[in-house]
């Protein structure tokens, strides 16, 4: 397939693994930014592909009309060129996919590209994410698709959406009958016009992905999504996250949620949940039985009335990432979701920070942390953890039974004391797939490291795979900075030891 994918570069945001163009840019000072880029992307040479993510061209062509990918994500000296672009690259009929995402396209950009789509017919995918000027503009860009499409993933996140383009949207649904993956994430006016959206979706019974985080839903709106939930059952993700008006919206209402049997993401975090949601919820949820993934994250008022949502969490034996932090769970529901979290043979990923009562009581966590085999990430921030419960997880770690663990998240645990920490840190060594370790006191403390550090170091000399530990305030004392520094200079390995901040 013939391709043209450009380095995501944006000023502020790092793109691991990608060549940075400013330092090829820096040597053709005398040309300004729009045409260099328009000379890189429409050069010629003689076979298949151009790859721009290196400082030149290779030595092989793209003949336009055999162009199905294009790539120009993340590049902000794409902004007003489009219309260039499009003139070159005609025609492109062929082009299967096309990305845009933050690339501060102009007004000029937008409509340009309304009518470069009307030459596209065999289009699938196309990314519009993190342009602004969009908003507005909506119908313009996509009005060839009223004719019929074949795209199958549509991305619009953060496009500053109005009602209108809502309702736009909504009409043009049924239209797109091999539509698999919609996000309209961070588009805050789609609430207003989610009747005509959630009518829309009735007809797209293909989707398997529907996004709509931080959208303006209120409770209102669960309502008419769950007319449409009858229509989406090979839907795999769905994402109402981030929309804190929607508490209230799940009592009594989602009947039809249930009918989601091939519903594998479910993401709520940081939508006000209610009492009342909990317990509506405490039916719905263990009814999908290919859940994998599970974010009920800040929801404050889960913590008092999830005993019984928890304790039927046993029936998701496919559930691989539970992600309750910020839930301000009590003891009681702890206690129920440690008698169901064993029952969770796939169990990777597992967050109960920022909630106290895990503190003292991580005993009752144990059985399940014995069986976890294919545990990665275990987050414990902020949970009133103290030195008992450390030097439980040091047994655990020692016999051998998290052998899997990736990332350990213990910080903002402060009632640990000197021995607490050195006999974790002597136990760390069996951790071999350990790759970041948090420690980091809270904001509003400091405190020297005890000789738990040698231990730390001499643990970390035996994990072949860690790249970062996070401690931050603690204090190193002027001996024990010799020791990290001789251990910098004779392991001479890419670890991150970050302990500013006191």
């Amino acid at each position: 397939m013939a391709c043209i994918e450009l380095p995501k570069v944006k000023p502020g945001r790092d793109k691991p693994g990608v060549m940075p163009l400013d330092l090829e840019m820096d040597l053709k000072s005398n040309m300004e930014d729009s045409d260099w880029f328009l000379r890189k992307l429409c050069g010629r040479a003689a076979d298949t592909g151009l790859d721009l993510n290196s400082y030149g061209l290779t030595a092989v062509d793209v003949k336009e009309t055999d162009l199905e990918e294009l790539d120009v994500s993340w590049n902000d000296f794409a902004r007003g060129t489009l219309h260039m672009l499009t003139q070159q690259m005609h025609p492109v009929n062929k082009l299967k996919v096309l990305r845009l995402s933050s690339c501060r396209l102009t007004t000029e950009d937008v409509q340009t590209l309304g009518g470069a789509l009307e030459m596209t017919p065999e289009l699938e995918e196309l990314s519009l994410s993190w342009n602004s000027q969009v908003g507005g503009k909506l119908p313009r860009v996509l009005h060839t698709f009223q004719q019929g499409s074949k795209i199958r993933t549509l991305e619009l996140v953060d496009c500053a959406l109005t009602s209108q383009d809502g309702v736009f949207v909504g009409h043009l649904l049924p239209k797109l009958q091999s539509l698999q993956v919609f996000d309209l994430s961070n588009n805050r006016n789609i609430g207003s016009c989610l009747e005509v959206i959630a009518q829309g979706l009735r007809s797209a019974s293909g989707l398997k992905e529907l996004k709509l985080r931080s959208c303006g839903l209120s409770q209102k709106s669960i309502r008419l999504l769950d007319g449409a939930f009858a229509s989406l059952d090979v839907l795999r993700i769905l994402d109402l996250s981030c929309n804190k008006e929607l508490g209230g919206g799940f009592e009594d209402v989602p009947a039809q949620l249930a009918s989601l049997k091939h519903l594998e993401v479910l993401d709520l975090h940081q939508c006000s949940l209610t009492a009342g949601d909990v317990t509506s919820l405490t039916q719905i949820i263990p009814l999908l039985s290919n859940l994998e993934e599970l974010d009920l994250s800040s929801n404050r008022d889960v913590g008092g009335s999830s005993e019984n949502l928890l304790c039927r969490l046993r029936f998701l034996p496919a559930l691989k990432s539970l992600l309750i932090n910020s839930c301000a769970l009590q003891s009681k529901a702890f206690a129920a979701l440690a008698d169901a979290s064993v029952y969770l043979p796939a169990l990777e990923i597992l967050n109960l920070s920022w909630n106290k009562c895990v503190g003292g009581n991580l005993e009752l966590l144990q059985q399940t942390l014995h069986l976890s085999r294919l545990l990665r990430v275990l987050r414990l921030s902020s949970c009133s953890l103290v030195t008992e419960d450390v030097v439980l997880l040091a047994s655990v770690i020692q016999s051998g039974h998290l052998a899997t663990l990736q990332k350990l998240d213990l910080s903002y645990n402060d009632g640990i004391c000197d021995a607490g920490w050195a006999i974790l840190c002597q136990n760390l060594c069996f951790l071999k797939e350990l790759t970041e370790l948090d420690i980091s006191l809270r904001p509003s403390s400091s405190q020297d490291c005890g000789q738990w550090f040698s231990h730390l170091l001499c643990a970390v000399t035996q994990l072949p795979v860690i790249t970062e530990i996070e401690m931050r305030r603690w204090v190193i004392p002027a001996l024990q900075e010799r020791e990290l520094d001789c251990f910098t200079q004779d392991h001479q390995r890419e670890i991150r030891f970050d302990h500013g901040g006191f």
